[in-house]
Parts: C-alpha cells; structure tokens; sequence
C-alpha cells in the first residue's frame, strides 16, 4: 500500500500541467483533432495497465482529461505523481 502525500508534497512535485482537485490531480491535454486524442488515451491506458494503476481518462471532441487518484490510500500517492510524468512523456 502506498503512502498519502502531504498537500505541501503534492504541490511541489505535480508535473507540468496537472493540478489538484481535491483527492485527485488532473490535466486536460489538448490535440488538434478527435483521433489523435484517442490514440493518446490508448497509449496512457497502456502505460497504466503496465503500472496496475488505472485513471479515469474522458474523451472529448479535442481534448483528453485525466484524473489520478489512489482510492485504496484515498488520495495521492507517488503511483499518481508516476503516472503523471509517464503520461507527460507520451504526449
């Protein structure tokens, strides 16, 4: 089980892009077309089931949001901030 980070922990290591929201952080990644933004939610469902840690991912028209969350720990955990910098490097 992994260990709740601080709000003050939260904020120092959020990547670039991504921002808390309550128990979550979460960033909205922006594409030129409806395609391109559903091969870039394959590659980060991929990238989570290789890490056996699984965010909410919702698909818009240009636009990919998404939400991490530990739920087991009830909050954010350095598994969130990972995949985080993971999904950064995908895009």
């Amino acid at each position: 089980m992994a260990e709740l980070l601080s709000d003050d922990e939260v904020d120092e290591r959020l990547p670039d892009g991504w921002e808390r929201d309550g128990d979550e952080i979460t960033r909205t990644y922006d594409f030129d077309d409806y395609l391109d933004g559903v091969t870039f939610a394959t590659h980060v469902g991929e990238v989570a089931e290789e890490e056996f840690h699984h965010p909410e991912i919702i698909i818009g028209y240009q636009t990919v949001e998404v939400r991490l969350t530990s739920h087991e720990e009830g909050g954010v955990t350095d598994k969130d901030i990972r995949l985080a910098n993971l999904f950064n490097d995908e895009r």
